[in-house]
């Protein structure tokens, strides 16, 4: 699959109609298969940290979950093909899933998020089997605890409930360091950090309108909503300007 480095960090070059056929072929082979979804704000994050950098590297599929990123490649002219958000990919998961049959667990969001979350998805996916759901907010490898007893409760849970697919919605940069620290012993097909997907699917948060989204500006409609965000986004301009100025920043 052909890719594209950022800072050092691997985007596979794919469109959301390409993510999904790759992910359709993973839930039918053996192991489990890990999605990183890294927007600008994370490849920033990430280009510093050696840690972070070689565990979204190692993932099976790295998509291009940032505007920023796919005008940074176009203006090194190594353009990435299309956006392919983590939210778009997990609503095909649960198309792929209600198609075929597959099932699904659900861990992250507070209490009753991931619940709300399943109940919601069987209605408009009847076919999917809801393996399971655990909420976010435990002691685990993303919060320096690895091995703690209830972690390894949990994903005694996930094991027994022998999901094909598993979203893990924790948030950068902890949904990534629990998969990439529990995968070798987590049995399943697909596994995705989606960050906020969750709460959208429960009925929590909602996605920006589809004009915003259109655009490329799901950014600017999460910071009027939460104008706090600004120290978050100002990672925006920093990129560019990094892309501006090496050449090296995008190969």
């Amino acid at each position: 699959m052909e890719s594209v480095s950022v800072f050092g960090i691997r985007i596979d070059n794919i469109t959301l109609e390409e993510a999904s056929r790759t992910v359709e072929e993973y839930l039918m082979e053996d192991g489990l298969k890990t999605i990183s979804t890294p927007n600008t704000e994370i490849v920033m994050n990430a280009k510093d940290d050696e840690y972070l950098r070689r565990i979204i590297n190692e993932s099976d599929l790295v998509i291009p979950d940032g505007i920023g990123l796919i005008y940074g490649s176009r203006i090194r002219k190594k353009p990435l093909k299309e956006r392919v958000t983590g939210f778009d990919l997990s609503i095909k998961l649960l198309e792929i899933a209600n198609k075929k049959g597959y099932s699904l667990f659900l861990l992250g969001g507070k209490e009753g998020v991931a619940k709300r979350a399943g109940e919601n998805i069987k209605i408009k996916y009847p076919n999917i089997r809801l393996a399971g759901y655990h909420h976010g907010y435990f002691k685990g490898s993303h919060t320096g605890h690895k091995d703690y007893e209830e972690e390894l409760e949990i994903i005694d849970k996930i094991n027994k409930s022998k999901p094909d697919i598993i979203f893990v919605g924790f948030g950068f940069p902890r949904q990534e360091i629990w998969i990439a620290e529990n995968k070798n012993r987590i049995y399943g097909k697909v596994i995705i950090g989606n960050g906020g997907t969750m709460d959208i699917l429960s009925g929590d948060s909602k996605r920006a309108p589809e004009i915003f989204q259109k655009l490329g500006l799901e950014w600017l409609y999460r910071l009027i909503r939460e104008p706090k965000r600004i120290k978050r986004q100002v990672v925006l301009p920093k990129f560019m300007l990094y892309v501006l100025f090496s050449k090296d920043a995008i190969q």
